[in-house]
């Protein structure tokens, strides 16, 4: 089992979710916490419950470092509107984030790997920065080299996940745009993600 697999095997079993949905999540035949206490279940605190939230969040796109994490909120508190709408703007445009979407690779993990080895371009040039903010309007490419690899090719054939409307794939080019930032609604989470319970967390800590 690769490294990353076993992190989001890990992941799931730790957070009690099927965080993405997979079908060889240990969560599917063990919904349970790992070790011999796993299977006790005690009402969480507050603070537990946005603690999860947070780890939820972060865990799903490719385990977020808190700093990065803590930055994220910050920006998004600065910005106008809805604080946790803003929140998940800012993820939805990570490039590691918009190639997963675009099914250009299959974990969240690949996609950070995919962008560090080069193989993307955005307008035209190669970004290697998993969380280079993604603009309305801007094409993602994948390069010429790499757009038959066997990572590219199995993630295109996965039946269980659908491009969402805010980005347009082109399969063939191996291209995709993202047209406009979601709004929570409109993100495929396969787990129920609770961003207002993360501004909880960062507003208390």
């Amino acid at each position: 089992m690769s490294k990353r697999l076993n992190s989001k095997h890990k992941i799931d079993r730790r957070l009690g979710v099927n965080l993405w949905g997979r079908p060889k999540s240990p969560m599917n035949n063990r919904p349970y916490g790992p070790g011999q206490h796993g299977q006790r279940r005690k009402k969480p605190t507050d603070f537990g419950t946005q603690l999860m939230a947070k780890q939820k969040l972060k865990g799903y796109y490719g385990n977020v470092g808190e700093r990065q994490f803590r930055r994220y909120y910050k920006q998004a508190d600065r910005r106008r509107g809805d604080t946790s709408e803003n929140l998940i703007e800012l993820l939805e445009r990570r490039l590691d984030a918009v190639i997963y979407r675009a099914k250009f690779v299959p974990t969240v993990f690949a996609a950070r790997q995919f962008v560090n080895h080069g193989h993307v371009l955005v307008n035209g040039k190669r970004v290697t920065i998993p969380s280079f903010q993604v603009k309305d309007g801007d094409e993602i490419i994948i390069r010429a080299k790499s757009r038959d690899l066997p990572l590219v090719l199995s993630a295109l054939d996965t039946p269980d996940r659908e491009v969402p409307d805010y980005i347009e794939v082109n399969i063939g080019e191996r291209r995709a745009r993202f047209v406009q930032a979601p709004k929570l609604a409109d993100v495929p989470y396969h787990a129920r993600m609770e961003p207002n319970l993360v501004i909880e967390y960062y507003s208390r800590n």
